[in-house]
């Protein structure tokens, strides 16, 4: 019980498995919220291999009601949460015209984006206060850049992130007194599964110059960002967005 805890949502694949990874390097035992019913054998090894405790919830962060059992699943596991990864997401149901946009692939984006992802940080941020300890304690949220950066075939899935950044800033003004660092990472065009369909499009943009690293990003360039900030050597930096994405959101002539 003396290890520092972390959840991460979405933790299965992609981003949220770096995240988790990382963190377990860094010395955190690690709570995987995922939708499948069970973790794969491979995903409890990725954990427990770097020697962390490893816990798994099966949540929908979409569902509220889902959240208070999420929170006491991790408490009963470890007896702590120190860090909090808002990782789960979903893309645009349709790429399209946002003229054409529908009301109900809107909504889907805006309650796992958003609305979930705030409850959920609400009633995790609750629980940390609830149980105070000296180390130090992080809200990491995982947004995009396009939080600022507009894609119109692609408009709901930019204004939940948007949304979510301001979240993220109010949350960080919230808890600034209560030594819980509150951070925003937005990375830019990451190999992940939810990239894989227009990976040909982005080879070809990266090639063209659009992102000045010219290369992809990869899932590992977050986690290691995620394990810094949790750390708490960067506490005074509380409500920072760090840009992930090859310097693609620097403006430039």
């Amino acid at each position: 019980m003396s290890r520092p805890a972390a959840i991460v949502t979405g933790g299965a694949r992609g981003i949220g498995l770096a995240c988790a990874e990382a963190l377990a390097d860094a010395g955190f035992d690690i709570l995987v919220a995922d939708l499948a019913n069970d973790p794969t054998k491979r995903l409890i090894e990725n954990i427990t291999t770097r020697g962390a405790a490893f816990a798994y919830h099966r949540c929908d962060i979409a569902k509220l009601s889902d959240h208070a059992t999420l929170v006491g699943a991790a408490m009963r596991a470890f007896g702590r949460i120190d860090c909090l990864v808002n990782n789960a997401g979903v893309g645009a149901v349709v790429r399209g015209d946002l003229l054409e946009l529908k009301p109900e692939n809107f909504d889907r984006a805006l309650a796992i984006n958003l609305r979930g992802t705030m409850f959920l940080t609400q009633a995790v941020a609750k629980a940390m206060l609830s149980a105070p300890v000296a180390s130090a304690r992080s809200i990491i949220t995982i947004t995009s850049v396009s939080a600022a950066m507009a894609s119109p075939e692609r408009a709901d899935y930019c204004i939940s992130k948007a949304g979510l950044s301001m979240w993220v800033k109010n949350l960080a003004l919230r808890l600034a007194a209560e030594n819980i660092g509150v951070f925003e990472v937005r990375p830019g065009i990451i190999r992940t599964d939810m990239t894989a369909g227009v990976s040909a499009k982005y080879d070809a943009l990266i090639d063209g110059g659009l992102v000045p690293a010219k290369r992809w990003g990869e899932a590992a360039d977050i986690g290691a960002v995620v394990a810094a900030l949790a750390s708490g050597k960067f506490g005074f930096s509380t409500g920072s967005v760090i840009d992930v994405d090859g310097a693609l959101s620097v403006p430039r002539l």
